[in-house]
Protein backbone atom coordinates (compact mmCIF):
# COMPACT_ATOMS: atom_id res chain seq x y z
CA UNK A 1 0.00 0.00 0.00
CA UNK A 2 2.69 2.41 -0.88
CA UNK A 3 0.37 5.35 -1.92
CA UNK A 4 -1.76 4.73 1.35
CA UNK A 5 -3.16 8.15 2.87
CA UNK A 6 -3.16 8.35 6.76
CA UNK A 7 -3.74 11.33 8.81
CA UNK A 8 -0.32 12.26 10.39
CA UNK A 9 -2.21 14.08 13.81
CA UNK A 10 -3.32 13.46 17.09
CA UNK A 11 -5.86 14.90 19.39
CA UNK A 12 -5.78 16.61 22.92
CA UNK A 13 -9.00 18.12 24.57
CA UNK A 14 -10.67 18.26 28.11
CA UNK A 15 -14.34 17.85 27.26
CA UNK A 16 -13.97 21.70 26.57
CA UNK A 17 -12.01 21.55 23.20
CA UNK A 18 -10.06 19.64 21.16
CA UNK A 19 -7.14 20.20 18.91
CA UNK A 20 -5.13 18.35 16.52
CA UNK A 21 -1.41 18.18 16.94
CA UNK A 22 0.59 17.09 13.66
CA UNK A 23 3.89 14.96 13.37
CA UNK A 24 5.35 18.45 12.34
CA UNK A 25 4.64 19.84 15.55
CA UNK A 26 2.08 22.22 14.11
CA UNK A 27 -1.60 22.28 16.12
CA UNK A 28 -3.31 22.33 12.64
CA UNK A 29 -6.90 22.03 14.36
CA UNK A 30 -8.14 24.24 17.00
CA UNK A 31 -11.53 26.09 17.28
CA UNK A 32 -12.24 28.23 20.03
CA UNK A 33 -14.32 28.96 22.52
CA UNK A 34 -16.26 25.58 21.12
CA UNK A 35 -16.18 22.50 19.29
CA UNK A 36 -18.24 24.90 16.77
CA UNK A 37 -16.92 28.15 16.66
CA UNK A 38 -14.43 29.15 14.15
CA UNK A 39 -10.75 28.01 14.08
CA UNK A 40 -8.16 29.85 15.90
CA UNK A 41 -5.59 27.18 13.86
CA UNK A 42 -6.92 25.63 10.92
CA UNK A 43 -3.57 24.43 8.65
CA UNK A 44 -5.32 21.38 8.40
CA UNK A 45 -8.09 22.89 5.99
CA UNK A 46 -5.07 25.66 4.38
CA UNK A 47 -1.68 25.83 4.89
CA UNK A 48 -1.42 29.46 4.30
CA UNK A 49 -4.48 31.03 5.82
CA UNK A 50 -4.95 28.88 8.88
CA UNK A 51 -2.25 30.30 10.61
CA UNK A 52 0.30 28.14 12.53
CA UNK A 53 1.52 26.78 16.24
CA UNK A 54 4.55 25.21 15.54
CA UNK A 55 8.15 23.95 17.32
CA UNK A 56 10.12 23.23 14.50
CA UNK A 57 14.36 22.39 14.05
CA UNK A 58 16.80 24.15 11.53
CA UNK A 59 16.82 21.64 8.75
CA UNK A 60 15.45 18.29 7.81
CA UNK A 61 14.21 16.40 10.39
CA UNK A 62 12.10 13.12 11.75
CA UNK A 63 8.96 12.73 14.24
CA UNK A 64 7.78 9.97 16.30
CA UNK A 65 4.54 10.84 17.86
CA UNK A 66 2.78 8.66 20.69
CA UNK A 67 0.44 9.22 23.82
CA UNK A 68 1.62 8.99 27.60
CA UNK A 69 -0.04 5.57 28.27
CA UNK A 70 -3.46 5.70 29.50
CA UNK A 71 -3.80 9.15 28.51
CA UNK A 72 -4.68 11.75 26.46
CA UNK A 73 -1.82 13.63 26.71
CA UNK A 74 0.14 13.74 23.50
CA UNK A 75 4.07 13.82 22.88
CA UNK A 76 5.17 13.94 19.54
CA UNK A 77 9.58 13.64 19.47
CA UNK A 78 11.75 15.56 16.89
CA UNK A 79 15.35 14.35 15.71
CA UNK A 80 16.92 16.81 14.06
CA UNK A 81 21.30 16.69 13.07
CA UNK A 82 21.84 19.04 16.16
CA UNK A 83 20.08 17.09 18.46
CA UNK A 84 16.63 15.86 19.45
CA UNK A 85 13.79 17.27 21.55
CA UNK A 86 10.01 16.34 23.08
CA UNK A 87 6.80 18.27 23.09
CA UNK A 88 4.20 17.46 25.35
CA UNK A 89 1.17 18.18 24.76
CA UNK A 90 -2.30 18.32 26.44
CA UNK A 91 -5.34 20.73 27.21
CA UNK A 92 -6.02 20.17 31.33
CA UNK A 93 -8.47 18.52 32.85
CA UNK A 94 -8.45 17.38 36.70
CA UNK A 95 -10.92 17.78 39.73
CA UNK A 96 -10.43 20.87 41.53
CA UNK A 97 -12.77 22.77 44.25
CA UNK A 98 -15.55 19.76 43.86
CA UNK A 99 -15.60 20.18 39.82
CA UNK A 100 -13.40 19.47 36.79
CA UNK A 101 -10.87 22.24 36.19
CA UNK A 102 -11.20 22.32 32.36
CA UNK A 103 -9.65 25.73 30.98
CA UNK A 104 -9.40 26.68 27.43
CA UNK A 105 -6.22 26.53 27.96
CA UNK A 106 -3.62 24.23 25.89
CA UNK A 107 -0.21 23.48 27.35
CA UNK A 108 3.04 22.81 25.25
CA UNK A 109 6.39 21.62 27.29
CA UNK A 110 9.40 21.64 25.12
CA UNK A 111 12.05 19.71 26.74
CA UNK A 112 15.84 18.57 25.35
CA UNK A 113 16.65 15.05 24.86
CA UNK A 114 20.11 15.06 23.20
CA UNK A 115 22.42 17.68 22.01
CA UNK A 116 21.73 20.94 21.61
CA UNK A 117 18.99 21.26 19.06
CA UNK A 118 17.73 24.50 17.58
CA UNK A 119 14.06 25.49 17.45
CA UNK A 120 11.80 28.22 16.19
CA UNK A 121 8.58 28.34 17.78
CA UNK A 122 6.14 30.31 15.51
CA UNK A 123 2.81 31.37 17.15
CA UNK A 124 0.29 32.97 14.27
CA UNK A 125 -3.56 32.36 15.39
CA UNK A 126 -5.98 33.96 12.98
CA UNK A 127 -9.69 34.06 13.47
CA UNK A 128 -13.15 34.35 11.24
CA UNK A 129 -11.55 30.75 9.68
CA UNK A 130 -8.82 32.46 8.18
CA UNK A 131 -9.77 35.68 7.03
CA UNK A 132 -8.32 37.79 9.93
CA UNK A 133 -5.30 37.56 11.26
CA UNK A 134 -4.06 38.62 15.03
CA UNK A 135 -1.51 40.93 15.59
CA UNK A 136 0.99 39.92 18.53
CA UNK A 137 1.47 42.76 21.17
CA UNK A 138 4.14 41.86 24.14
CA UNK A 139 3.84 41.85 27.43
CA UNK A 140 5.88 41.14 30.49
CA UNK A 141 5.76 37.78 30.28
CA UNK A 142 3.79 37.16 27.68
CA UNK A 143 1.92 37.76 24.55
CA UNK A 144 -0.75 39.06 23.54
CA UNK A 145 -2.35 38.66 20.18
CA UNK A 146 -5.41 41.42 18.96
CA UNK A 147 -7.28 42.45 16.51
CA UNK A 148 -9.59 39.82 16.47
CA UNK A 149 -12.94 39.33 18.63
CA UNK A 150 -10.91 36.79 20.39
CA UNK A 151 -8.87 37.47 23.39
CA UNK A 152 -5.84 34.84 23.19
CA UNK A 153 -2.68 34.92 25.16
CA UNK A 154 0.30 32.90 25.12
CA UNK A 155 2.74 32.68 28.48
CA UNK A 156 5.41 31.36 28.01
CA UNK A 157 9.49 31.30 29.44
CA UNK A 158 10.69 31.40 25.89
CA UNK A 159 12.18 34.99 24.80
CA UNK A 160 9.04 36.57 24.05
CA UNK A 161 11.05 38.39 20.81
CA UNK A 162 12.39 35.02 19.56
CA UNK A 163 8.96 34.05 19.24
CA UNK A 164 7.69 37.51 17.57
CA UNK A 165 10.40 37.37 15.23
CA UNK A 166 10.37 33.85 14.86
CA UNK A 167 14.67 33.71 15.50
CA UNK A 168 15.45 29.93 16.65
CA UNK A 169 17.38 29.08 20.07
CA UNK A 170 19.34 26.70 21.70
CA UNK A 171 17.31 24.77 23.94
CA UNK A 172 18.81 24.12 26.64
CA UNK A 173 16.44 23.50 29.04
CA UNK A 174 12.68 23.04 29.53
CA UNK A 175 10.36 25.36 27.96
CA UNK A 176 6.74 26.12 28.47
CA UNK A 177 4.28 27.90 25.92
CA UNK A 178 0.50 28.07 27.59
CA UNK A 179 -1.45 29.74 25.42
CA UNK A 180 -5.45 30.66 26.62
CA UNK A 181 -8.94 31.93 25.42
CA UNK A 182 -10.85 34.69 27.25
CA UNK A 183 -8.77 34.31 30.72
CA UNK A 184 -5.33 35.30 31.54
CA UNK A 185 -2.85 32.98 33.24
CA UNK A 186 -2.09 34.57 37.06
CA UNK A 187 0.08 31.90 38.07
CA UNK A 188 3.76 30.91 37.29
CA UNK A 189 4.37 29.59 33.94
CA UNK A 190 6.63 26.37 34.64
CA UNK A 191 5.45 25.47 38.28
CA UNK A 192 1.81 25.75 37.28
CA UNK A 193 2.66 23.60 33.39
CA UNK A 194 4.38 20.79 35.60
CA UNK A 195 1.26 20.38 38.34
CA UNK A 196 -1.68 21.08 35.56
CA UNK A 197 0.74 17.71 33.56
CA UNK A 198 1.23 15.54 36.84
CA UNK A 199 -2.83 16.31 37.92
CA UNK A 200 -4.05 15.88 34.01
CA UNK A 201 -2.17 12.55 33.68
CA UNK A 202 -3.27 11.08 37.01
CA UNK A 203 -6.99 12.12 35.84
CA UNK A 204 -7.11 10.05 32.70
CA UNK A 205 -5.03 6.88 34.40
CA UNK A 206 -7.62 7.23 37.07
CA UNK A 207 -10.73 7.37 34.65
CA UNK A 208 -9.58 4.29 32.91
CA UNK A 209 -8.60 1.96 36.11
CA UNK A 210 -12.45 2.63 36.28
CA UNK A 211 -13.17 1.40 33.54
CA UNK A 212 -14.01 -2.00 32.86
CA UNK A 213 -12.23 -2.93 29.73
CA UNK A 214 -12.00 -6.71 28.52
CA UNK A 215 -8.91 -8.38 27.47
CA UNK A 216 -9.63 -8.48 23.92
CA UNK A 217 -7.27 -6.16 22.15
CA UNK A 218 -7.32 -3.98 25.17
CA UNK A 219 -5.00 -1.14 23.80
CA UNK A 220 -7.24 -0.51 20.75
CA UNK A 221 -10.31 0.13 23.13
CA UNK A 222 -8.52 1.93 25.46
CA UNK A 223 -7.64 4.66 22.81
CA UNK A 224 -11.04 4.43 21.62
CA UNK A 225 -12.64 5.29 25.35
CA UNK A 226 -10.39 8.10 25.33
CA UNK A 227 -11.21 9.34 22.08
CA UNK A 228 -14.84 9.48 22.98
CA UNK A 229 -15.08 10.69 26.15
CA UNK A 230 -13.12 14.08 25.09
CA UNK A 231 -15.82 14.39 22.12
CA UNK A 232 -18.52 14.89 24.91
CA UNK A 233 -18.94 19.10 25.32
CA UNK A 234 -19.23 18.91 29.00
CA UNK A 235 -21.01 22.05 29.69
CA UNK A 236 -24.46 20.79 28.13
CA UNK A 237 -23.99 16.90 27.54
CA UNK A 238 -23.76 16.96 23.71
CA UNK A 239 -21.24 14.36 21.93
CA UNK A 240 -20.25 15.68 18.32
CA UNK A 241 -19.38 13.09 15.62
CA UNK A 242 -16.30 14.80 15.14
CA UNK A 243 -14.20 17.67 15.73
CA UNK A 244 -13.26 18.53 12.43
CA UNK A 245 -15.38 19.76 9.03
CA UNK A 246 -14.97 19.59 5.54
CA UNK A 247 -12.17 16.54 4.98
CA UNK A 248 -13.38 14.66 2.06
CA UNK A 249 -15.01 11.11 1.82
CA UNK A 250 -12.74 10.50 -0.74
CA UNK A 251 -10.92 12.87 -3.08
CA UNK A 252 -13.10 14.45 -5.76
CA UNK A 253 -16.74 13.40 -4.16
CA UNK A 254 -17.68 16.99 -3.01
CA UNK A 255 -18.97 14.84 0.16
CA UNK A 256 -17.15 16.84 2.83
CA UNK A 257 -19.23 17.62 6.11
CA UNK A 258 -19.12 20.15 9.36
CA UNK A 259 -19.53 17.23 11.51
CA UNK A 260 -19.01 19.24 14.70
CA UNK A 261 -22.90 18.56 16.02
CA UNK A 262 -24.84 16.51 18.12
CA UNK A 263 -26.06 13.57 15.84
CA UNK A 264 -28.87 11.83 18.36
CA UNK A 265 -28.07 9.03 16.43
CA UNK A 266 -24.78 9.22 16.90
CA UNK A 267 -25.11 9.85 20.40
CA UNK A 268 -26.78 6.41 21.14
CA UNK A 269 -23.84 3.75 20.06
CA UNK A 270 -21.16 6.33 21.87
CA UNK A 271 -23.44 5.96 24.90
CA UNK A 272 -23.99 2.32 24.68
CA UNK A 273 -19.93 1.78 24.50
CA UNK A 274 -19.22 3.75 27.03
CA UNK A 275 -21.95 1.80 28.79
CA UNK A 276 -20.51 -1.17 28.17
CA UNK A 277 -17.02 -0.24 30.10
CA UNK A 278 -18.87 1.21 33.12
CA UNK A 279 -19.11 4.81 32.53
CA UNK A 280 -22.37 6.53 33.22
CA UNK A 281 -21.44 10.12 34.24
CA UNK A 282 -21.78 10.79 30.45
CA UNK A 283 -25.37 9.39 30.23
CA UNK A 284 -26.34 11.40 32.70
CA UNK A 285 -25.08 14.65 31.50
CA UNK A 286 -26.39 13.51 27.99
CA UNK A 287 -29.99 13.26 29.84
CA UNK A 288 -29.87 16.68 30.65
CA UNK A 289 -29.02 18.06 27.24
CA UNK A 290 -32.04 15.83 25.89
CA UNK A 291 -34.13 17.11 28.44
CA UNK A 292 -33.46 20.73 26.67
CA UNK A 293 -34.27 20.18 23.67
CA UNK A 294 -37.35 18.16 24.87
CA UNK A 295 -38.97 20.95 26.23
CA UNK A 296 -38.04 22.96 23.34
CA UNK A 297 -39.21 20.90 21.08
CA UNK A 298 -43.03 20.47 19.45
CA UNK A 299 -43.85 18.01 16.82
CA UNK A 300 -40.02 16.46 16.00
CA UNK A 301 -36.60 15.90 17.01
CA UNK A 302 -34.16 16.98 14.22
CA UNK A 303 -30.98 14.89 13.52
CA UNK A 304 -28.55 16.90 14.67
CA UNK A 305 -28.66 19.87 17.01
CA UNK A 306 -25.49 22.30 17.99
CA UNK A 307 -23.81 21.17 21.27
CA UNK A 308 -25.84 24.19 23.19
CA UNK A 309 -29.00 22.90 21.74
CA UNK A 310 -29.58 24.84 18.92
CA UNK A 311 -31.88 23.74 16.27
CA UNK A 312 -31.01 26.62 13.57
CA UNK A 313 -27.37 24.86 12.02
CA UNK A 314 -27.72 27.03 8.53
CA UNK A 315 -24.67 25.40 6.05
CA UNK A 316 -22.27 27.60 4.44
CA UNK A 317 -19.65 27.35 2.13
CA UNK A 318 -16.66 29.20 2.66
CA UNK A 319 -15.00 30.29 -0.76
CA UNK A 320 -11.81 31.44 0.71
CA UNK A 321 -9.73 28.18 2.22
CA UNK A 322 -7.90 25.96 -0.18
CA UNK A 323 -9.40 22.62 1.66
CA UNK A 324 -7.62 19.69 2.74
CA UNK A 325 -4.99 18.57 0.16
CA UNK A 326 -7.30 21.09 -2.33
CA UNK A 327 -10.82 19.43 -1.58
CA UNK A 328 -13.52 21.34 -1.85
CA UNK A 329 -16.34 22.82 -0.75
CA UNK A 330 -15.23 24.08 2.65
CA UNK A 331 -18.87 23.44 4.51
CA UNK A 332 -19.14 25.20 7.78
CA UNK A 333 -23.03 24.28 9.27
CA UNK A 334 -25.01 21.09 8.21
CA UNK A 335 -28.24 21.14 5.97
CA UNK A 336 -28.89 17.40 7.57
CA UNK A 337 -30.94 19.45 10.54
CA UNK A 338 -33.81 19.91 8.40
CA UNK A 339 -33.96 16.36 7.48
CA UNK A 340 -36.42 13.83 8.39
CA UNK A 341 -34.76 10.94 10.07
CA UNK A 342 -37.19 8.75 12.09
CA UNK A 343 -35.06 6.47 13.49
CA UNK A 344 -33.95 8.74 16.01
CA UNK A 345 -36.75 9.10 18.58
CA UNK A 346 -36.02 4.82 18.96
CA UNK A 347 -32.39 6.14 19.51
CA UNK A 348 -32.93 8.16 22.29
CA UNK A 349 -35.28 6.13 24.05
CA UNK A 350 -32.65 3.82 24.05
CA UNK A 351 -30.17 5.39 24.86
CA UNK A 352 -31.92 6.25 28.27
CA UNK A 353 -33.48 3.24 29.00
CA UNK A 354 -30.32 1.96 31.53
CA UNK A 355 -31.57 4.96 33.86
CA UNK A 356 -34.35 3.22 34.13
CA UNK A 357 -33.35 -0.61 34.31
CA UNK A 358 -29.95 0.16 36.01
CA UNK A 359 -30.28 -0.63 39.65
CA UNK A 360 -27.03 1.84 39.69
CA UNK A 361 -29.64 4.57 39.12
CA UNK A 362 -31.85 6.19 41.80
CA UNK A 363 -34.93 5.98 39.88
CA UNK A 364 -36.42 9.21 41.80
CA UNK A 365 -33.53 11.19 40.30
CA UNK A 366 -35.98 10.88 37.05
CA UNK A 367 -39.22 13.28 37.88
CA UNK A 368 -39.83 13.98 34.98
CA UNK A 369 -40.10 10.27 33.18
CA UNK A 370 -43.98 10.74 32.29
CA UNK A 371 -43.51 13.53 30.30
CA UNK A 372 -40.62 12.65 28.84
CA UNK A 373 -41.40 9.38 27.67
CA UNK A 374 -45.17 10.53 26.48
CA UNK A 375 -43.18 13.26 24.51
CA UNK A 376 -41.12 10.26 22.69
CA UNK A 377 -43.67 7.59 22.22
CA UNK A 378 -45.81 10.54 20.38
CA UNK A 379 -43.28 11.73 17.98
CA UNK A 380 -42.92 7.86 17.04
CA UNK A 381 -46.77 8.22 16.80
CA UNK A 382 -46.90 10.50 14.26
CA UNK A 383 -44.03 9.57 12.68
CA UNK A 384 -43.89 5.67 12.15
CA UNK A 385 -45.97 5.47 8.69
CA UNK A 386 -43.69 8.07 7.35
CA UNK A 387 -40.70 7.87 4.33
CA UNK A 388 -37.46 9.53 5.94
CA UNK A 389 -34.21 10.09 4.64
CA UNK A 390 -32.71 7.58 6.56
CA UNK A 391 -29.37 6.91 8.47
CA UNK A 392 -27.14 8.10 5.54
CA UNK A 393 -28.82 11.44 4.95
CA UNK A 394 -29.94 11.25 1.35
CA UNK A 395 -30.63 14.57 0.37
CA UNK A 396 -33.06 14.14 -2.15
CA UNK A 397 -34.21 10.49 -1.79
CA UNK A 398 -36.94 9.30 0.32
CA UNK A 399 -38.42 6.13 1.83
CA UNK A 400 -39.97 3.90 4.35
CA UNK A 401 -36.48 2.69 5.64
CA UNK A 402 -35.98 -0.38 7.16
CA UNK A 403 -33.26 0.99 9.65
CA UNK A 404 -35.79 3.85 10.64
CA UNK A 405 -38.55 1.32 11.29
CA UNK A 406 -36.05 -0.96 13.63
CA UNK A 407 -34.96 1.41 16.11
CA UNK A 408 -38.38 2.63 15.95
CA UNK A 409 -39.27 -0.85 16.79
CA UNK A 410 -36.31 -0.82 19.53
CA UNK A 411 -37.72 2.27 20.90
CA UNK A 412 -40.80 1.29 21.51
CA UNK A 413 -39.64 -2.19 23.38
CA UNK A 414 -37.33 0.43 25.45
CA UNK A 415 -40.72 2.46 26.31
CA UNK A 416 -42.73 -0.72 27.23
CA UNK A 417 -39.51 -1.70 29.51
CA UNK A 418 -39.78 2.22 30.75
CA UNK A 419 -43.48 1.85 30.85
CA UNK A 420 -43.28 -1.29 33.37
CA UNK A 421 -40.47 0.21 35.55
CA UNK A 422 -43.01 3.68 36.08
CA UNK A 423 -46.16 1.53 35.93
CA UNK A 424 -47.93 2.98 33.08
CA UNK A 425 -50.45 0.70 31.71
CA UNK A 426 -50.97 3.32 28.96
CA UNK A 427 -47.71 4.12 27.77
CA UNK A 428 -47.14 -0.39 27.77
CA UNK A 429 -50.23 -0.53 25.46
CA UNK A 430 -49.05 2.24 23.15
CA UNK A 431 -45.47 0.95 22.48
CA UNK A 432 -46.92 -2.44 22.01
CA UNK A 433 -49.24 -1.34 18.93
CA UNK A 434 -45.48 0.51 18.13
CA UNK A 435 -43.81 -2.55 18.39
CA UNK A 436 -46.17 -4.57 15.78
CA UNK A 437 -46.74 -1.80 13.29
CA UNK A 438 -42.55 -1.17 13.12
CA UNK A 439 -41.82 -4.91 12.37
CA UNK A 440 -44.87 -4.89 9.76
CA UNK A 441 -42.81 -2.11 8.16
CA UNK A 442 -39.56 -4.04 8.31
CA UNK A 443 -40.97 -7.07 7.42
CA UNK A 444 -42.33 -5.82 3.86
CA UNK A 445 -38.82 -4.76 3.09
CA UNK A 446 -37.75 -8.61 3.07
CA UNK A 447 -36.85 -10.11 -0.10
CA UNK A 448 -37.99 -13.74 -0.21
CA UNK A 449 -35.95 -14.62 -3.03
CA UNK A 450 -32.88 -13.54 -2.26
CA UNK A 451 -33.52 -14.41 1.45
CA UNK A 452 -32.31 -10.74 2.32
CA UNK A 453 -33.73 -7.55 3.86
CA UNK A 454 -33.29 -4.65 1.76
CA UNK A 455 -32.90 -0.96 2.42
CA UNK A 456 -36.55 -0.21 2.50
CA UNK A 457 -40.08 -0.90 1.03
CA UNK A 458 -40.22 -1.47 -2.31
CA UNK A 459 -36.63 -1.26 -2.96
CA UNK A 460 -33.84 -3.78 -4.20
CA UNK A 461 -31.41 -2.05 -2.87
CA UNK A 462 -28.79 -3.87 -0.35
CA UNK A 463 -27.61 -1.78 2.94
CA UNK A 464 -24.94 -2.51 5.35
CA UNK A 465 -27.52 -0.72 8.06
CA UNK A 466 -29.74 -3.59 8.07
CA UNK A 467 -26.60 -5.83 9.47
CA UNK A 468 -28.66 -4.15 12.94
CA UNK A 469 -31.71 -6.39 12.46
CA UNK A 470 -29.17 -9.03 13.37
CA UNK A 471 -27.64 -6.96 16.26
CA UNK A 472 -30.88 -5.07 17.59
CA UNK A 473 -32.42 -9.12 18.17
CA UNK A 474 -34.74 -8.33 15.67
CA UNK A 475 -34.23 -11.44 13.82
CA UNK A 476 -32.76 -14.45 16.35
CA UNK A 477 -29.21 -14.40 16.09
CA UNK A 478 -29.45 -18.33 15.66
CA UNK A 479 -31.86 -18.45 13.06
CA UNK A 480 -31.61 -19.05 9.72
CA UNK A 481 -33.24 -15.92 8.51
CA UNK A 482 -30.62 -14.20 10.32
CA UNK A 483 -27.44 -16.06 8.74
CA UNK A 484 -28.76 -15.79 5.28
CA UNK A 485 -29.25 -12.49 5.52
CA UNK A 486 -25.84 -11.77 6.62
CA UNK A 487 -24.68 -13.96 3.67
CA UNK A 488 -26.75 -11.93 1.11
CA UNK A 489 -25.12 -8.59 2.88
CA UNK A 490 -21.77 -10.07 3.05
CA UNK A 491 -21.75 -11.27 -0.63
CA UNK A 492 -22.65 -7.36 -1.83
CA UNK A 493 -21.47 -5.36 0.37
CA UNK A 494 -18.47 -6.73 1.86
CA UNK A 495 -14.51 -6.30 0.26
CA UNK A 496 -11.45 -9.26 0.42
CA UNK A 497 -10.81 -7.88 3.44
CA UNK A 498 -13.62 -7.70 5.59
CA UNK A 499 -14.29 -3.73 4.59
CA UNK A 500 -17.92 -2.87 4.37
CA UNK A 501 -19.64 -0.35 1.63
CA UNK A 502 -23.11 1.26 3.36
CA UNK A 503 -24.20 0.85 0.28
CA UNK A 504 -22.91 0.33 -3.61
CA UNK A 505 -26.01 2.04 -5.25
CA UNK A 506 -26.00 5.50 -6.85
CA UNK A 507 -26.94 8.43 -4.12
CA UNK A 508 -27.59 12.49 -4.60
CA UNK A 509 -24.02 12.57 -5.46
CA UNK A 510 -22.83 9.61 -7.75
CA UNK A 511 -21.41 6.10 -6.23
CA UNK A 512 -19.81 5.95 -3.01
CA UNK A 513 -16.38 4.61 -3.25
CA UNK A 514 -14.63 4.42 -0.22
CA UNK A 515 -16.11 1.48 2.40
CA UNK A 516 -17.71 3.24 6.33
CA UNK A 517 -15.80 1.95 8.87
CA UNK A 518 -18.57 1.47 11.18
CA UNK A 519 -20.15 -1.35 9.06
CA UNK A 520 -16.91 -2.97 8.86
CA UNK A 521 -17.41 -3.66 12.83
CA UNK A 522 -21.38 -3.77 12.25
CA UNK A 523 -20.34 -6.55 10.52
CA UNK A 524 -17.86 -7.96 12.81
CA UNK A 525 -20.61 -7.75 15.76
CA UNK A 526 -23.22 -9.45 13.01
CA UNK A 527 -20.59 -12.71 12.72
CA UNK A 528 -20.09 -12.76 16.38
CA UNK A 529 -23.97 -12.24 16.85
CA UNK A 530 -25.09 -15.89 14.52
CA UNK A 531 -21.66 -17.65 15.92
CA UNK A 532 -19.45 -17.09 13.40
CA UNK A 533 -16.84 -16.19 16.07
CA UNK A 534 -13.64 -17.43 14.14
CA UNK A 535 -14.41 -15.23 11.27
CA UNK A 536 -15.92 -12.43 13.60
CA UNK A 537 -12.00 -12.23 15.95
CA UNK A 538 -10.52 -12.29 12.03
CA UNK A 539 -11.89 -9.58 10.28
CA UNK A 540 -11.56 -7.60 13.67
CA UNK A 541 -7.80 -8.07 13.04
CA UNK A 542 -8.03 -7.40 9.63
CA UNK A 543 -9.91 -3.90 10.15
CA UNK A 544 -7.79 -2.95 13.37
CA UNK A 545 -4.95 -2.47 11.02
CA UNK A 546 -6.28 0.81 9.49
CA UNK A 547 -5.98 2.98 11.79
CA UNK A 548 -3.00 5.99 11.97
CA UNK A 549 -0.01 5.56 14.04
CA UNK A 550 -1.40 6.57 17.36
CA UNK A 551 -4.91 4.13 16.71
CA UNK A 552 -7.02 6.45 15.70
CA UNK A 553 -9.84 5.83 13.08
CA UNK A 554 -11.39 7.92 10.20
CA UNK A 555 -14.78 7.91 8.81
CA UNK A 556 -13.75 5.78 5.75
CA UNK A 557 -11.21 3.64 4.25
CA UNK A 558 -10.57 3.54 0.50
CA UNK A 559 -10.64 -0.64 0.12
CA UNK A 560 -8.23 -0.46 -2.22
CA UNK A 561 -5.41 1.53 -1.15
CA UNK A 562 -6.12 1.29 2.27
CA UNK A 563 -6.37 4.82 2.99
CA UNK A 564 -8.05 7.17 5.73
CA UNK A 565 -10.50 9.56 4.18
CA UNK A 566 -13.50 11.65 5.85
CA UNK A 567 -13.39 13.35 9.25
CA UNK A 568 -11.32 12.39 12.19
CA UNK A 569 -11.15 11.15 14.11
CA UNK A 570 -14.45 9.78 13.88
CA UNK A 571 -16.83 8.91 17.09
CA UNK A 572 -18.29 6.28 14.99
CA UNK A 573 -15.66 4.24 13.93
CA UNK A 574 -14.30 4.26 17.57
CA UNK A 575 -17.94 3.35 18.98
CA UNK A 576 -17.70 0.62 16.16
CA UNK A 577 -14.19 -1.17 17.75
CA UNK A 578 -15.43 -0.81 20.94
CA UNK A 579 -18.85 -2.55 20.60
CA UNK A 580 -17.21 -5.20 18.37
CA UNK A 581 -14.37 -6.01 20.95
CA UNK A 582 -17.28 -6.16 23.43
CA UNK A 583 -19.51 -8.49 21.95
CA UNK A 584 -16.47 -10.55 20.82
CA UNK A 585 -15.05 -10.70 24.52
CA UNK A 586 -18.79 -11.15 25.69
CA UNK A 587 -18.77 -14.63 23.19
CA UNK A 588 -16.15 -15.95 24.17
CA UNK A 589 -17.02 -15.33 27.68
CA UNK A 590 -13.91 -12.79 28.33
CA UNK A 591 -15.73 -9.82 29.33
CA UNK A 592 -13.13 -9.70 32.51
CA UNK A 593 -9.28 -9.79 31.20
CA UNK A 594 -7.71 -13.16 32.07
Amino acid sequence: MADQHLYQTGIIGNCAFIAHVNKNTDISWLCWPRFDSPFIFGSLLDKKKGGEFSILPQGEFTSNQYYIENTNVLRTEITAEDGKYRITDFAPRFHLYERYFKPLMLIRKIEPLEGSPRITVKCDPVCDYGQGKMKASIGSNHIDYLGCDENTRLSTNVSLNYIVDEKAFVLNEAKYLILTYGHNLEAPVVSTAERFLRETIAYWRLWIKHSSIAGFYQPFVIRSALVLKIHQYEDTGAIIAASTTSLPEFPGSTRNWDYRYCWLRDSYYVLTSLNHIGHFEEMEKYFSYLSDISHAEDDRYQPLYSITGERKITENILEHLDGYEGEKPIRIGNQAYEHIQNDIYGQVLISMLPLYTDHRFVFSERSDSVKWIEGVLSKIERTIDEKDAGIWEFRNIANVHCYSNLFQWAGANAALKMAKTIGNLDFEKRAQILIDKAASHIEACYDPERKVYTNAVGSKHLDASTLQLIMMNYLDPASDRAKDHLIALERELKTEDGLFYRYIHEDDFGKPKTTFLICAFWYVEALACVGRMDEAIKEFENIIKYCNHLLLFSEDVDAKTGSQWGNFPQAYSHVGLMNAAYRIAIKLDRPIFL
